[in-house]
């Protein structure tokens, strides 16, 4: 649930539309809805070199600790390249982060559940999957799915967040 206080405006000014993040959570999962405008062949780490399409990607991630900082860093463009996602977010543009109150398990449940949206395609075999046993945990998508993840964040992620609080 997004706090007064808790919105954080992108202060990086890289966007054509501003990232609003309305969360204060320490360790969590995120989704970061990525735009690339036109294909790129990009070198991913050790993965090797993929041919990217222009279209919309979904990344799927976890931090169990510092989740705001986490995001932050993948906001900015001025990084060392460290994780699969680093390289993408080279070359895209962040339009939208949804992140969701859970252990790091829910992270591949999570994914899972975006892989199975309609039209949902995997570029790479195991990008952002390698401390798992997930496909990849990045996704494709001609469309913008943001609609659809957002039904995902409502109608599955949340009530277990209330439901865990509830019993502390």
């Amino acid at each position: 649930m997004p706090l007064d206080d808790g919105v954080w405006d992108n202060p990086f000014g890289f966007f054509e539309d501003c990232v609003k993040i309305g969360f204060i959570l320490n360790k969590g999962i995120y989704c970061l809805t990525i735009k690339l405008v036109k294909k790129y062949n990009i070198k991913i780490g050790r993965l090797g070199t993929f041919r990217f399409p222009g279209g919309f990607y979904v990344y799927v991630g976890s931090a169990q600790n510092n989740l705001e900082d986490r995001i932050e860093r993948h906001l900015r463009r001025d990084k060392k390249m460290h994780w699969h996602i680093d390289y993408l977010l080279h070359y895209g543009q962040v339009t939208s982060v949804h992140t969701y109150a859970g252990e790091k398990d829910m992270e591949c449940m999570l994914s899972q559940k975006i892989g199975h949206i309609k039209n949902a395609m995997i570029p790479v075999n195991g990008f952002g999957s390698s401390d798992c046993s997930c496909a990849s945990h990045l996704y494709f998508f001609q469309d913008n799915p943001d609609f659809r993840i957002s039904r995902i964040k409502i109608a599955e992620a949340l009530p277990r967040f209330y439901e865990k609080e509830r019993l502390n």
